[in-house]
């Protein structure tokens, strides 16, 4: 995939836009603001490390002088964090949101909510902060792109361990918050008129996310990664162009790699990996998590 030929024919001109992006210093998360930034876009950092966002900021502005960029602290693991967060951009200007934060792999706690972490970042707080800056994202028509991943399908959802306690694979921990994360928005926007959604996945890439293989091997899976899989830069080219496609079908859609979900060009796609029921369950449950931590 040629970086150039795929931008120029996937996107346009973001001048006077404005996009929030979580995970903004990140591997993906640092790519695809490079690419925000080459396409004129006011940034707004969304992000728990501060002085990665600052140096980012530092970087970002030396390559384009003219750019207007802020950051807002936010760990999507302290809820007064994200409402913080959510106070300050009601009333900005806010043409996309990008959720592209997440973890995998990491300790599993419960978080001060009561919450397990996993289940918190990757998919409660994206959705609180989804619903709560809606009024928000309607006033410009704006639109949420959001991360999904592969991983969402690696199992079905369980109506009686929802945040899957009771797993310990990885892979299907990671993959059910991306599941939740993945059907609850799009049941929450298929009557949406004035905001749009589409979900992304930027199929396999190196990112902090693939550095949790044991020391005496990481090293070497690094190695297999940078070999047969797009750097982040190509990779969040499937995300980039979620921002502009139009993706208001009632089915779910995605946009990821064209072959296996995993390599070529960027490509929207009918999502064909749950039920009617399972969507529905999922989606409620996200509406009685939501008025739950809300109230």
């Amino acid at each position: 995939m040629n970086y150039k030929k795929c931008l120029n024919k996937n996107t346009k001109s973001l001048q006077g836009k404005v996009a929030a992006i979580t995970g903004s210093t990140g591997g993906l998360g640092s790519a695809i603001c490079q690419t925000l930034c080459e396409l004129g876009a006011e940034l707004i950092l969304l992000d728990r490390n501060e002085e990665k966002a600052n140096e980012q900021i530092k970087n970002l502005t030396a390559l384009f002088p003219t750019l207007k960029i802020s950051f807002i602290k936010v760990d999507l693991l302290n809820f007064e964090s994200v409402k913080n967060c959510c106070e300050k951009l009601k009333n900005t200007k806010l043409d996309y949101l990008i959720l592209n934060a997440g973890i995998y792999n990491v300790k599993r706690e419960k978080t001060s909510l009561g919450f397990d972490n996993v289940f918190q970042v990757n998919f409660l707080m994206p959705y609180y902060i989804t619903k709560t800056l809606l009024p928000t994202l309607r006033r410009a028509n704006g639109k949420v792109v959001a991360v999904s991943s592969i991983a969402h399908n690696y199992s079905k959802t369980d109506e009686n361990d929802i945040e899957f306690l009771n797993e310990k694979k990885n892979s299907k921990i990671y993959g059910n918050s991306k599941r939740f994360l993945t059907y609850s928005l799009f049941k929450l926007f298929e009557n949406e008129d004035s905001a749009g959604l589409t979900l992304a996945h930027p199929g396999i890439t190196l990112t902090n996310m693939t550095n949790h293989y044991p020391k005496a091997i990481n090293w070497l899976v690094k190695i297999g990664i940078k070999i047969l899989f797009p750097s982040p830069k190509k990779a969040s080219q499937n995300i980039i162009k979620a921002m502009f496609v139009d993706a208001s079908k009632n089915e779910p859609q995605w946009v990821g790699p064209q072959i296996f979900n995993i390599w070529g060009k960027p490509k929207l796609k009918d999502l064909k990996t749950s039920t009617n029921d399972e969507i529905e369950f999922v989606y409620s449950t996200a509406e009685s998590l939501y008025k739950t931590i809300a109230d």
